[in-house]
């Protein structure tokens, strides 16, 4: 067989494994490509895995065969067999990451061996550690491109690992500053009090453009973020939700004719990281200042 027809096979298998990108069995690929034989078949995709150029894995108990990307044809130029099977465990992880036990576990390497690998990695901008906001000294390996998901870098409320307290007092005013500059516009409505009431309303949405607008955040709010700050407005009294005929939730200021309960004060009730407060860890009711000034009132 040439050089050139080779080369043409292997093109062929690798345009097959484009049109199922999540995955071509060896059954589906000869279908896909049937004017091969499957001495042709089995040589070519043997050669492309040699070259690097696709990955095997086994799903279900069907082997299936996957391209690589262009991340991890980086690495294959020049990589040993323990460094491609790390950086694949790596890049399965995703943005959720995977400790340095799991990746040790699953590739049986020894921990000199696993160091070294890791180290020159990074050391070639291809992964990067990452530590967990709800274990500080639990730190998990991904893709060096990628941003780690909420439930890592903590989302909005976190910056280099730390709660950003202030950050969120402002934001709570704000969206409640905004929320009152709505029901103030409205109030002497001509059409009458119930139509302003029910314009008096605002969505999630229309308060997160406000914030985006208002330029006073380094990292992007998502919906789901102002949300959790609305909540808390509600909890404390200083705003109502409803929801509209189309499912759609929406916020209004109101003034409390009396203060609220003093259950409804406990920081812990608006707290939007009440479910990673714990007795030992980066956030405990210890260490909350919010606790202090309430329990010193």
């Amino acid at each position: 067989m040439s050089a050139k027809s080779e080369d043409a096979i292997q093109d062929k298998i690798i345009n097959a494994i484009k049109k199922i990108p999540k995955g071509i069995s060896a059954a589906q690929m000869a279908a896909v490509v049937p004017e091969l034989s499957s001495a042709e078949l089995v040589g070519a995709i043997n050669k492309l895995l040699q070259q690097g150029l696709i990955d095997l894995y086994k799903q279900n108990g069907t082997l299936i065969y996957k391209l690589k990307n262009q991340s991890t044809q980086q690495i294959v130029k020049g990589a040993d067999n323990e460094e491609k099977v790390v950086y694949n465990l790596i890049e399965e992880a995703a943005n959720k990451g995977i400790w340095i036990r799991e990746i040790r576990n699953q590739s049986n390497l020894s921990n000199p061996q696993l160091t070294k690998i890791l180290k020159s990695l990074e050391s070639k901008k291809l992964i990067k550690a990452v530590k967990c906001v709800n274990a500080s000294k639990k730190k998990v390996y991904m893709l060096y491109n990628l941003e780690p998901d909420r439930s890592i870098s903590g989302g909005a409320w976190y910056q280099d690992q730390d709660f950003e307290s202030e950050f969120v007092d402002i934001l709570n005013r704000q969206c409640l500053r905004f929320l009152q500059q709505r029901a103030d516009k409205i109030r002497n409505n001509p059409r009458g009090p119930i139509a302003g009431r029910t314009q008096s309303y605002a969505t999630a949405v229309e308060v997160q453009k406000y914030i985006t607008d208002l330029g006073i955040s380094k990292v992007k709010l998502e919906v789901e973020d102002v949300i959790t700050i609305l909540n808390t407005l509600v909890y404390d009294g200083k705003a109502e939700s409803n929801v509209y005929p189309d499912g759609s939730k929406v916020y209004r200021a109101i003034e409390s004719l009396i203060p609220p309960p003093g259950l409804v004060q406990v920081p812990c009730g608006v707290c939007p990281l009440l479910h990673k407060c714990y007795s030992t860890g980066l956030i405990t009711p210890q260490d909350c200042k919010y606790m202090t000034e309430w329990l010193e009132q």
